[in-house]
């Protein structure tokens, strides 16, 4: 593992800023130099304090206290030298330097039988219809479901993977100490015992808005498909598609009308290239 990285996401480091650091200082946070010149690494912060405090924090940490408590909560981290990581995550522009992971790892290693569906939180009966008719086609190509943890289409996502014997992974926004809905936390407690959840923030990252967004580009990154079953014309599901097109997965709508507000966000994305989904085999053409 590389340590320099988990320790900086404890620090409270995101992505971005990593990724900064690495820009300015190439080779600075390769070992074995990155302790011995952090406070070059600092002075480039000197004008913003909330950094500084981080690198403050970051002074305190004790990794293998941090290793301890990981032990204890059954957290597995998986940085980008595991073997666990996935090959798909690697290819995208901003993947994350650590994944933390509850449950069974080797579902990592299978990206290539990654679906993720996503949709409305409020959504309507198509898309309970669509999944009743769908589901039984994908547990025959055994595919693996992805989708966030979130009330609505997520969850019935990941019901429909449990009840049909199929692995799926749940993408939180937030550190496995929280949980958000409290009306998916049953869920999350079949899925951690049965498949995997992950997240690229540690355990003690509360929930915050602006982390659901980057979470999308987690659950597109890890899957070889995109499905969306409902997205109105500003749905937060079209975040997940823009991410998936610019990811180059392959992307899947369910079709509408031009009078449903409910699938509106489906026929743009549509006409930006997303395949329109008449059945199973549109899908599953791309699972051979």
């Amino acid at each position: 593992m590389q340590k320099i990285f988990l320790l900086l996401l404890y620090a409270g480091f995101s992505t971005h800023q990593i990724q900064k650091i690495e820009r300015l200082m190439p080779n600075m946070l390769n070992p074995p130099y990155a302790f011995s010149k952090f406070k070059k690494i600092r002075s480039l912060f000197n004008h913003n304090p909330a950094v500084q405090k981080k690198f403050q924090l970051l002074e305190q940490l004790n990794y293998d206290v941090i290793l301890d408590d990981l032990r204890q909560k059954n957290i597995k981290v998986v940085d980008m030298t595991s073997a666990y990581y996935p090959h798909l995550l690697k290819e995208i522009f901003d993947p994350p330097y650590v994944l933390f992971c509850k449950g069974n790892l080797q579902l990592l290693n299978h990206t290539n039988q990654t679906l993720s569906i996503v949709g409305a939180r409020m959504h309507t009966v198509y898309t309970t219809q669509a999944l009743e008719y769908l589901f039984p086609y994908f547990e025959t190509k055994k595919l693996i479901i992805v989708s966030g943890l979130a009330s609505g289409t997520d969850a019935l996502a990941h019901q429909y993977a449990i009840s049909h014997h199929l692995s799926t992974i749940g993408v939180l926004a937030f550190g496995h100490d929280y949980h958000y809905p409290q009306n998916t936390k049953h869920l999350r407690n079949q899925i951690e015992k049965m498949s995997l959840t992950v997240s690229e923030y540690p355990p003690h990252t509360p929930p915050s808005r602006y982390r659901f967004p980057e979470r999308n580009r987690i659950i597109s990154g890890v899957s070889k498909g995109v499905f969306v079953t409902e997205a109105k014309e500003k749905s937060g599901a079209l975040i997940t598609i823009d991410q998936a097109l610019e990811q180059n997965r392959n992307v899947y709508v369910l079709p509408g009308t031009m009078f449903d507000t409910h699938t509106k966000g489906n026929l743009m994305r549509a006409k930006e290239g997303a395949e329109i989904v008449l059945g199973a085999a549109d899908i599953l053409k791309d699972y051979e």
